[in-house]
């Protein structure tokens, strides 16, 4: 046997073709109940208790203790075979400031295959469990078939799952050798709270209840550099007298879908060094030394500190060169430490310009302590490094202000300045005497403050650029990059986003995931593609009752979650009619709002004609300093209480407001929709994953050709959808002639009607004026032009209506859109950038277990 290269020992063993992380699993329904018990008595510390919520993390542990990847036990393969090309030995890393992973316990079961397992060893448990309740003479708990309920509702639980996390999923199932690089927040940004109609933030420890999934790593922890100063000596340049916090890092498992490879998600928490002011206590200034050392701690200790204030600004600098800083050195070390010593075998992906410091970072790291030349150490990083782009908002892209670099990572501005330089040089060379286009694509932005643009150092420093959508990457090449696409067209490439469809079928929609299976096969749950043989079952009858009785049950069983955790109880038969999003002025919340009066409206004036009943959702949270935003969640639920509490209206119409909108709320909402709000201005929506996971969970989508939605309707079939509104052309244009909001509200009554009551304190009778500044911004400063398209919104939604009464016409499209989400598998996704920029080759064949026969 050959020996095997792991990054913490050597085993024995033969390869496949590149490294792995191979997973040893017991998979058994006695190791996971020998599990479940030893957690329960020496994890949770305890026996048992009515609620069941220990147990729900004994099962976790019980995972973990019999499944050998949460041991640890898990491996990188390094022999490659001399057959195999190079670029199988290939690594990525994957750079983000965030990952919302959602239920980790469910998902693991998924893609393990340990359903069954669990549910036998669940089953032994509880018969133990009720047994000793029996004895106790305890009341018995509801049964136990709703366990899997709050599993894993973990401190994991973001407000929503990212494409980064899917990333992660997919490079593990297609057997991609990949990390996850990102902080360990303590905090996330907030748990919203709805209190008299306003939003209110509350702290949300992620970390109150520990984290299972998680091993610390101190053997790997790294010292980060803040502030200082920069010498220049003949032996070269050095960063010194600076302020050292540690970086520890935290690996979660992040588990295939059933071909036993385990990558990991690494995450940095920041540690204050063991010595910091030790002067301090050594003379008494205890108080003094403590509230130093929370400082160093604070960098890992919240999700997007507050940036309206120079100390937020500072922390959210100082997390991002953090996580870079940490990663570059965890990323070297094992490039060092591997067998084969080229960077061709690293790939570092920059989602979003949040780890763009890796640029500058990379640099100082081969120019100051590798001593590489600059021209070497620019070529690695070039090859090296590729960003993903995710805004195409001018004022969403980052920039520092240079005077905040200057103090904080001194070094790092000489290097910024220098790639500048050369940058302005090689223009010069392009496009002499084009004085302003040297402005336009300079690193460093002149004005009243001088800031450094992070998205043009990730295209300078960058071999490929991405949009994650195909809209999306031909507007950011067409308006806010078209220099850069000008002088470097090979670096522009499109990967539209994608969704897991373990996660968003398989695990949140389990009903639905067997009607397909039944049909087709279960191949498609690593080949979504598959999903277009649902066309040759579009008008079989069978198919059509099954697609629409799974609905129905997915209906019930959100209205009775809103009934028990908001009090509200809705119409079950009604349209679930759902838009959540961050609360946004370009999502357009205010345009469904319109709408929502309009239908109030038209109720009120015909209350004995046969409307279509809807129960109209809202949920999203705004930034804490956001204010208009804060206002449009405050107008939603004004009219809310106005709309529910209409004896005319009854059950016909109602509005909700989806609180604390978040992962394990989206798993639950979004199988249950009829109806998806995908409704921003055209031209201003990167791409959208949402719009994916409702299209997949079998909703229709109402929506302009924004984002991902271009491409749903071409694979769907336009007709499938209801597309209304402007396209990109149609807002560049308005945007020529000048958009006049005033002239709409004079022109259609309706309109009209609605923006009055909104400013005459319709639907805010203790203060009449409380809208006043969202009714001026609609009808003079509004940037997303909801009045140009609210007419053409309201047409479309009359046709949402008259089509959901036929249950037989509603669901033969709800069948094709579903058929037609092949094409937004994150898998297609991973398999694109894999190929097309990181120089890889997906594999989907399983790698046996250690104790399977090779």
């Amino acid at each position: 046997m050959s020996p095997l290269y792991s990054e913490d020992k050597t085993l024995d063993g033969l390869s496949k073709n590149k490294f792995k992380y191979i997973f040893f699993s017991k998979n058994s329904s006695n190791a996971i109940h020998c599990g479940i018990c030893r957690s329960s008595e020496h994890q949770c510390t305890l026996v048992f208790r009515r609620d069941f919520w220990e147990i729900s993390r004994a099962l976790e542990f019980g995972i973990v203790d019999s499944d050998s990847s949460t041991k640890r036990q898990t491996h990188y393969v390094g022999v490659r075979p001399l057959s195999a090309p190079l670029l199988l030995l290939q690594r990525v890393y994957y750079l983000s400031l965030e990952f919302y992973m959602g239920r980790t316990l469910q998902n693991t079961m998924v893609n393990l295959g340990l359903e069954s397992a669990c549910d036998e060893a669940i089953y032994q448990v509880e018969t133990l469990f009720l047994g000793l309740l029996v004895l106790w003479h305890l009341p018995q708990p509801s049964p136990w078939a709703h366990w899997t309920g709050r599993l894993g509702e973990m401190p994991e639980d973001k407000q929503a799952q990212n494409s980064g996390t899917c990333f992660l999923d997919s490079m593990a199932s297609l057997g991609l050798a990949a990390y996850g690089y990102g902080i360990r927040y303590e905090f996330g940004i907030f748990n919203q709270k709805v209190v008299n109609g306003w939003q209110v933030e509350e702290a949300d420890d992620w970390l109150r209840y520990g984290n299972p999934w998680e091993k610390a790593r101190p053997e790997y922890m790294r010292p980060v550099h803040f502030y200082g100063r920069v010498q220049h000596t003949a032996e070269g340049v050095k960063w010194v007298d600076t302020q050292v916090v540690l970086a520890l890092p935290y690996d979660t498992p992040v588990p295939g879908y059933r071909n036993n490879i385990v990558n990991t998600m690494r995450l940095w928490s920041a540690k204050a060094p063991c010595d910091f002011n030790l002067k301090d206590f050594n003379v008494g200034g205890y108080i003094q030394a403590v509230l130093d050392r929370n400082l160093a701690e604070n960098i890992s200790r919240v999700l997007y500190p507050n940036d309206n204030f120079f100390e937020g600004k500072e922390l959210r600098l100082k997390q991002e060169y953090f996580v870079v800083a940490a990663t570059l050195q965890d990323i070297i070390r094992r490039f060092k430490a591997s067998k084969f010593g080229s960077t061709e075998f690293v790939a570092i992906q920059l989602n979003d310009t949040h780890p763009a410091l890796a640029i500058p970072e990379l640099m100082r790291i081969l120019v100051d302590v590798e001593k590489l030349s600059w021209e070497k150490a620019w070529d690695i990083v070039i090859r090296t490094c590729a960003y993903t782009n995710h805004t195409v908002l001018p004022e969403a892209l980052e920039r520092w202000p240079v005077d905040l670099f200057q103090n904080l990572l001194p070094r790092h501005l000489e290097i910024i300045y220098e790639i500048n330089r050369r940058h302005m040089e090689r223009i010069t060379q392009l496009y002499p005497g084009d004085v302003d286009r040297m402005r336009r694509m300079s690193l460093i932005e002149e004005g009243d403050v001088k800031k450094i643009n992070m998205a043009h150092l990730c295209i300078v420093g960058s071999h490929a650029v991405n949009g994650v959508a195909r809209i999306h990457s031909d507007i950011i090449k067409s308006t806010v990059f078209k220099d850069f696409y000008e002088m470097d067209p090979h670096k522009f490439q499109n990967k539209t986003n994608g969704i897991t469809p373990r996660r968003w079928l398989v695990m949140c929609n389990p009903g639905l995931a067997d009607v397909i299976a039944e049909r087709i096969g279960e191949d498609y749950i690593r080949d979504l593609d598959q999903l277009k043989k649902l066309l040759d079952f579009v008008d079989d009858e069978a198919l059509i009752r099954d697609v629409a009785k799974v609905k129905q049950e997915n209906k019930l069983k959100f209205a009775a979650h809103l009934e028990e955790h908001y009090k509200v109880k809705i119409n079950s038969d009604s349209m679930f009619d759902i838009h959540v999003k961050r609360i946004h002025e370009y999502k357009r919340q205010l345009l469904n709002c319109l709408h929502i009066i309009t239908l109030y409206n038209r109720i009120k004036k015909e209350p004995n004609k046969k409307w279509t009943p809807r129960t109209i959702m809202i949920g999203g949270k705004a930034a804490p300093g956001y204010h208009t935003a804060k206002m449009i969640i405050k107008l939603i639920t004004s009219i809310g209480d106005v709309v529910n509490n209409d004896p005319v209206v009854g059950d016909r119409l109602k509005v909700i407001f989806l609180e604390n909108y978040r992962v394990t709320l989206a798993e639950k909402v979004i199988p249950a929709a009829d109806l998806s709000e995908q409704i921003s201005t055209a031209g201003t929506e990167a791409s959208g994953t949402g719009n994916m996971k409702f299209m997949l969970n079998g909703a229709l989508t109402i929506g302009t050709m924004d984002g991902a939605n271009v491409e749903m309707a071409e694979e769907a079939g336009e007709e499938n959808l209801f597309i209304f509104g402007m396209r990109v052309d149609d807002v560049e244009a308005l945007d020529k002639k000048g958009y006049d909001a005033v002239s709409y509200y004079n022109r259609i009554p309706e309109l009209k009607q609605a923006v009055d009551q909104i400013s005459a304190g319709f639907f805010s009778p203790d203060h009449p004026g409380l809208f006043k500044d969202l009714v001026n911004m609609l009808m003079h400063h509004d940037r997303f032009k909801v009045f140009a398209d609210y007419e053409d919104y309201i047409q479309c939604q009359d046709k949402v209506s008259a089509l959901y009464k036929d249950t037989k016409a509603w669901t033969k499209k709800v069948i094709h859109n579903i058929a037609g989400c092949g094409k937004f598998s994150s898998d297609r996704t991973i398999s694109q950038y894999a190929r097309e920029i990181w120089g890889m080759e997906p594999n989907l064949e399983k790698i046996a277990a250690p104790d399977d026969p090779r």
